[in-house]
């Protein structure tokens, strides 16, 4: 169930992004991290020792939001920034699963 506010909210047409080879539905224009945290997604990566890591500023500042990405046809991905990079059609992103 989205967490996102829907009650006197215009959108444009959904998109969908792929997490961990799920689909999620989400809007251009949101963040990544916008995006993870609306499907109920709040770990994002693994810090040195294993834990997993959560968002923390939601600003570019602190990298606890890193996450892989692979763009819609590319064989390379890359780690980002989730609050800091959009959503775009077809993006696969990964996340560790919580165990």
């Amino acid at each position: 169930m989205s967490k996102r506010i829907t009650l006197g909210v215009a959108r444009p047409a959904p998109i969908n992004i792929f997490v961990n080879d799920r689909p999620v539905e989400t809007y251009e224009g949101e963040s990544i991290l916008t995006a993870l945290m609306a499907a109920g997604v709040l770990t994002m990566s693994r810090d040195s020792f294993g834990r997993l890591r959560t968002p923390f500023c939601n600003m570019g500042i602190c990298f606890d939001c890193m996450v892989e990405v692979e763009e819609e046809g590319a064989n390379v991905s890359s780690r980002v920034r989730a609050c800091l990079t959009p959503v775009r059609a077809g993006m696969r992103v990964v996340v560790p699963e919580d165990n």
